[in-house]
């Protein structure tokens, strides 16, 4: 299964409806204030770098980067299709997302992830390319439904 993944800089029908399907699937997770995805329009925002992966012409995965500080960028709306989880496009978006970063200078990657049981496979898929745990930063504070990780890119030659 090949996708192929490109910048999202303008809406499109279809991209919504695959975020806005991703905010209503998170609504079980944790109260409100809890969920810290972004909307589809503060996707598009200056300082956010949103990617679709498409896979015969339909979205079957998002991911975005958004800054944080100089140098540190937060991972945000990661999202695989759930008929399509399991069959590694979750792991081909987080690794053009690291590649993106580390090409353009990004030195820090962060997330904020769920600490429920449905976010455990994210939270492995995470663990697995490096990232650790770690507590609140940018504009986080603790927050139970919250896991926070980090990574720390390679320098830049």
């Amino acid at each position: 299964m090949s996708i192929v993944i490109e910048r999202v800089e303008t809406a499109s029908p279809a991209l919504a409806e695959f975020l806005v399907a991703h905010h209503a699937e998170m609504e079980h997770t944790a109260p409100a204030e809890s969920r810290h995805a972004l909307v589809f329009e503060r996707l598009l925002a200056p300082g956010v770098r949103l990617f679709a992966g498409h896979l015969d012409g339909r979205p079957v995965s998002t991911g975005a980067l958004a800054a944080v500080e100089d140098e540190h960028e937060e991972i945000k709306s990661m999202r695989t299709d759930p008929a399509l989880r399991g069959r590694g496009l979750g792991r081909t978006m987080l690794g053009f997302l690291l590649t993106d970063a580390e090409a353009r200078g990004i030195r820090r990657i962060s997330l904020e992830t769920g600490s429920a049981d449905f976010f455990a496979p994210a939270r492995a898929l995470y663990h697995a390319v490096g990232f650790r745990e770690c507590g609140p930063f940018g504009g986080y504070t603790t927050d139970p439904y919250s896991t926070f990780m980090t990574l720390d890119l390679p320098p830049r030659p």
